[in-house]
C-alpha cells in the first residue's frame, strides 16, 4: 500500500471513528457548554494529546498483545470505566447553584487550562474501545516494518484530526445564540451528560464479564 492511499484510508476510517458519540464527544460538549469556547478546545488538545500513547503502542507494535490479552483489557476496562463513571458522578451531583455562569471564574480556579487538558487526555487515554479500533487501523494500514518518518506522520495527522473534529464541536456548541438558550437548562444538560457517562461506564465494567 502506497503512503498516500493509506493517508487516505486513516484521513476516512478516523473521522468516521471520531464523529461516533461516545466519551470524547459526550466530554467535550460537556465542557464547551457548561465553561465555554476555551474550555471546550482545551478539552480538544487533551483528547488529541491522549491519542498519543494508541499511536505509541500500535506503531511499537504491541497493540495485538493489548487486544488479545484478557488481563490487559480487563484493566483496561476498569480503568476507562471507573473514570467515565467519576465523571459521571461529578455532573449528576452538581448542585443547582451551579446555574450562574461565570466563565472567568470557573476558568481561573477549578477548570484552570492544565485541568481542561489533564481530563481529557485521560478520557481518551483510558477508552477501553481504543486497542480495538486500532488494532483493525494497524491491521489495515500501518506496520511495525513501515519507515519511521511514515508512522510519524500518520501519527501527526490522526492527533491534528481528532483536534479539528473536537475542536470544530467545540466551536458549534459555544455559539452565542445556541448557548445561551441551551445554559438556561445548565443544571440538567450536567445531570444528562453525568448519566449519560455513567451509563458508558458502566457499560464498559460489564462488558469484561462477558
Amino acid at each position: 500500500m502506497t503512503f498516500w492511499h493509506g493517508f487516505m484510508i486513516i484521513t476516512v476510517v478516523h473521522l468516521l471513528a471520531a464523529a461516533s458519540p461516545g466519551p470524547d464527544f459526550i466530554f467535550v460538549t460537556r465542557q464547551s457548554l457548561l465553561f465555554g469556547r476555551r474550555a471546550g478546545l482545551l478539552a480538544s488538545l487533551g483528547i488529541a494529546l491522549g491519542l498519543s500513547i494508541h499511536i505509541a503502542y500500535s506503531a511499537a507494535g504491541l497493540v495485538t498483545v493489548v487486544a488479545h490479552s484478557a488481563k490487559w483489557m480487563m484493566m483496561i476496562r476498569v480503568g476507562g470505566g471507573s473514570y467515565l463513571i467519576y465523571l459521571g458522578v461529578k455532573g449528576l451531583l452538581s448542585g443547582k447553584s451551579s446555574q450562574t455562569f461565570a466563565p472567568q471564574a470557573k476558568l481561573t480556579s477549578t477548570t484552570s487550562a492544565s485541568r481542561q487538558i489533564m481530563m481529557g487526555f485521560l478520557c481518551n487515554a483510558l477508552n477501553p474501545k481504543a486497542p480495538i479500533y486500532f488494532l483493525a487501523l494497524f491491521t489495515i494500514v500501518l506496520s511495525p516494518d513501515m519507515p519511521v518518518f511514515e508512522l510519524v506522520v500518520y501519527g501527526i495527522w490522526l492527533m491534528l484530526l481528532q483536534l479539528l473534529w473536537f475542536s470544530f464541536i467545540a466551536t458549534a456548541f459555544t455559539h452565542g445564540a445556541l448557548r445561551e438558550r441551551l445554559l438556561g437548562a445548565r443544571h440538567w444538560i450536567d445531570r444528562v451528560f453525568g448519566a449519560a457517562l455513567v451509563a458508558l461506564g458502566l457499560r464498559v465494567l460489564a462488558s469484561h464479564q462477558k
